[in-house]
């Protein structure tokens, strides 16, 4: 028989657990995996069968799922909104999204909503979350100096040399995890109508999160410095500045695709 586990070697084992990332519960009750509820199924057992219909009755339709799917009333919720406010209000009342039982704050936008260029982050952080508002903490200070570099900055006046940042999600992910991709979809059309009331001339994805959301690929050092086009407007694909801080040698492309943003918007009308 095998003997219980002394409290040190439990209490080792998690420790252990915790090293490995193994900090939340998945159920709210644990589960026996050696117990097996079910009982084993005979081979000489026929298959069930269902009673035939009797003759002239009509066959009974499929039962419907009377709840909304989240992506459905997302949308409707987004559509409904007329201006950016309403688009907050309707957000922060949105409650499908499990996230947002775990986040402090609402990170909803920054910058001047009348700029040129949006850029679309990934997930507030640490952080974001405290402050509600995206890009405040070392990748905010990063991305303030690098859009310096070109003459923006998201607290200027004049829309020309302002910016305007939101993120694809508007809550933190516990232990800063990536999203998964039906907090993303759930959340898109939020992300849809916010672009499409701001209406900024370009719009800028920031990783590899902004760039599923936005364009439905993944690969951020394939698609950075190339135009493409989501959520209606033209897009360039950018490193998000968390990366540049882990990986400073890709700092050069990072400039040469600022200088490609700079250069877009003096060719615009």
């Amino acid at each position: 028989m095998e003997s219980a586990l002394d409290p040190h070697t439990a209490k080792a084992l998690l420790e252990w657990q915790i090293e490995l990332g193994a900090t939340e519960a998945i159920g709210d009750v644990p589960v026996n995996r050696y117990a097996d509820a079910r009982t084993p199924a005979t081979a000489d057992a026929p298959p069930a069968r269902e009673p035939a219909p009797r003759a002239g009755a009509t066959a009974a339709a499929p039962a419907q799922d009377t709840e909304d799917d989240p992506v459905t009333e997302a949308r409707a919720a987004a559509a409904a909104a007329g201006d950016l406010a309403d688009l907050r209000t309707a957000l922060a009342a949105f409650d499908r999204c499990d996230l947002k039982r775990g986040a402090r704050n609402l990170v909803f936008a920054d910058g001047n909503a009348q700029a040129r260029v949006m850029i679309v982050g990934e997930a507030p952080g640490r952080d974001e979350d405290m402050q509600g508002k995206p890009f405040v903490g070392r990748a905010g200070r990063l991305l303030d100096r690098m859009l310096e570099a070109i003459g923006m900055a998201r607290d200027a006046e004049s829309a020309e040399h302002a910016v305007y940042i939101t993120n694809v999600l508007p809550w933190r992910p516990p232990q800063n995890r990536d999203p998964k991709p039906e907090e993303i979809a759930m959340l898109r059309p939020f992300v849809q109508r916010h672009v499409e009331l701001a209406a900024p001339r370009l719009v800028v994805l920031m990783g590899n999160i902004s760039c599923q959301a936005g364009l439905g690929r993944r690969g951020i050092t394939r698609l950075r410095g190339q135009w493409a086009e989501a959520y209606g407007r033209p897009a360039l694909p950018m490193f998000h500045p968390a990366y540049l801080l882990r990986n400073p040698g890709a700092k050069r492309e990072a400039w040469a695709d600022l200088l490609e943003l700079q250069a877009r918007l003096r060719e615009a009308p």
